[in-house]
């Protein structure tokens, strides 16, 4: 057992600022004996300045800053509650024992801040040509205790100091005792460096362990010359045609964009300078054969002032000269054969076709060939010209293949239903070139319609007495001959007229039916002899027979309603019958 007093407490009390820190003071005094006093103390400059006196009757807390944040504990521990960074200190617990003396010991009382998350700032820009070595972002670290530490950091990899790159760190405590740190990287810089990011990393001790805090990655705007040049043309030059809108598209590996320009090579390898091209793009509206040739983009760095250019090719697909040529040239005639040739000059492959005027495809190839050739055949044929490899390239061009011959009606209205005083259309279409006129043979208002080869007279006519009888007369003429077609018109009766004919019809009939019931009847009885034998063979007639001839017209019947003939041939009278 030992036999002097002993103080023990725990080298380092550690807190977190804000929070209570419990400070432990144990003793021994031997044979169970008490204490006479307990002093609570920190040093100030390695002097003690007492916080608390315990005695076994009272305990006396000082008059000091910490007033109103100390207290202890039944085991005689001072707690220090609402912990600064001003508390890290050395706290002294003296125990008085009488007989047995004094003993006393430390406690080193650690306050720890986390600092705030750092900020980090780019440079707006860095030169690869820099001469100095660039400042590429700063750091700044806030409210930390004790002091933390700034390390920098490449794509995740941390950076240390070399030739080309350096590191400056400062330390500010403020008014609160807290710590700000500061650190700035310089370092030197490549064109691949315009894909880096960087960040700094605050390195902080807490409770006796290391910790780490990031911030946000930057990347940094890197300024470097321009080492490949690109000119090509959009859309792809081998599908450019005749009336295309072109882009020449200049681009530049370089940050910032140089200053380009365009020309063109003319006539004996001179080149023409092209306005309006300075941000790389050249535009070339509607072009055209002679827009073809070679182009050049040239680049200037404001910086080094240095200079690349670059050549395209611009080819523009066209079709020139489309020609159509007809055999014979010669007039046609109604029944002719002809053949119509196209051609035309590309550098490329050409396909031709033919269409009529409705745009119906008639043929393929250079050739086409139009047999038997009507009115109807005449019309304007086209030759498409189109280029397979190139869409969109193709030209046509028409032929007009006129049929020539005398005029040929092909409708008229005849014959015609009217009554007097009627006004009745009278219709005549013929087809024939020359374009034929045509003219009535009767007065009336005429209209004449045109439609391709064939025309048409609508005449508007009142019908008298004249034009019932004699009807009207078409002519269709023209330089070649003319022609005449018959309008007839014809009386349509009125209901009146058409019932009483019904009527007169019907009586007839039933007259007539009358008439071979009499006769009939007279023949059973006898009273009409068939022959000379009272028997007639209808199996074999021969040269003279006796006839009964019934001759029934609609205009006598009351009159006439038939004629009997005997047997020998003789007429008999009326009477008889």
């Amino acid at each position: 057992a030992a036999s002097k007093l002993e103080v023990s407490m725990p080298a380092v009390v550690e807190v977190v600022s804000g929070g209570t820190a419990r400070l432990e003071c144990n003793f021994y005094i031997p044979e169970n004996g008490s204490y006479t006093y307990i002093d609570w103390s920190y040093l100030h400059h390695n002097n003690p300045v007492r916080l608390y006196h315990i005695t076994a009757g009272q305990v006396l807390e000082e008059n000091t800053d910490y007033k109103g944040r100390l207290s202890v504990g039944e085991d005689k521990a001072l707690s220090i509650s609402k912990v600064t960074v001003q508390d890290a200190k050395t706290f002294v617990c003296q125990v008085g024992a009488g007989s047995y003396g004094v003993g006393e010991n430390r406690t080193k009382l650690h306050v720890y801040k986390v600092p705030e998350t750092p900020e980090i700032t780019a440079n707006s820009g860095i030169s690869v040509q820099s001469i100095e070595v660039p400042q590429i972002a700063r750091c700044v670290s806030r409210n930390g205790f004790p002091d933390p530490s700034i390390t920098w950091h490449k794509n995740g990899e941390q950076l240390e100091e070399s030739r080309d790159v350096k590191i400056m760190s400062t330390r500010t405590r403020e008014s609160s005792g807290l710590y700000t740190m500061t650190s700035t990287l310089f370092a030197r810089v490549t064109r691949e460096d315009r894909n880096s990011f960087y960040h700094c990393t605050v390195h902080y001790w807490l409770q006796g362990h290391r910790h780490t805090m990031d911030s946000r990655r930057v990347n940094v705007t890197i300024f470097y010359p321009a080492e490949h040049l690109k000119l090509q043309v959009l859309p792809s030059s081998a599908l450019v045609k005749e009336g295309d809108d072109v882009k020449l598209v200049c681009e530049a590996d370089g940050n910032p964009a140089p200053v380009f320009s365009f020309s063109k090579r003319e006539l004996e390898d001179r080149w023409q300078d092209l306005p309006d091209a300075t941000s790389g793009v050249l535009n070339l509206y509607n072009v055209n054969k002679s827009s073809s040739g070679l182009y050049r983009c040239q680049t200037l760095d404001l910086d080094d002032l240095g200079q690349l250019e670059k050549d395209v090719e611009l080819v523009v697909n066209y079709i020139e000269g489309v020609q159509v040529k007809m055999e014979p040239s010669s007039p046609l005639q109604e029944g002719d054969s002809v053949k119509l040739s196209c051609d035309a000059y590309s550098p490329v492959a050409l396909d031709y076709q033919w269409q009529d005027a409705k745009g119906r495809k008639v043929g393929v190839g250079n050739h086409l060939f139009l047999n038997n050739l009507t009115f109807e055949t005449s019309s304007n044929f086209s030759c498409k010209v189109m280029a397979p490899s190139v869409p969109g390239l193709e030209q046509s061009k028409q032929v007009a293949v006129a049929v020539q011959g005398k005029p040929r009606i092909v409708a008229v209205s005849s014959p015609v239903y009217v009554q007097q005083d009627q006004v009745v259309n009278l219709t005549c279409k013929a087809i024939a070139f020359p374009r034929p006129s045509i003219h009535w043979n009767v007065n009336g208002t005429a209209h004449e319609y045109v439609e391709n080869q064939h025309i048409t007279s609508n005449l508007t006519v009142r019908v008298n007495h004249d034009l019932l009888r004699a009807g009207a007369m078409c002519k269709v003429s023209n330089s070649l001959g003319s022609i005449e077609e018959y309008v007839q018109l014809l009386d349509q009766k009125t209901p009146e007229s058409k019932g009483v004919i019904i009527v007169a019809i019907i009586v007839c009939i039933l007259v007539v039916a009358v008439l071979g019931s009499v006769i009939y009847f007279l023949h059973k009885k006898g009273k009409i002899p068939c022959g000379r034998t009272g028997k007639q063979d209808i199996t074999k007639p021969e040269a003279r027979k006796d006839k009964i001839v019934v001759d029934v017209k609609s205009d006598k019947l009351s009159e006439e309603a038939g004629l009997l003939q005997g047997a020998n041939g003789e007429k008999r009278p009326a009477a008889d019958q």
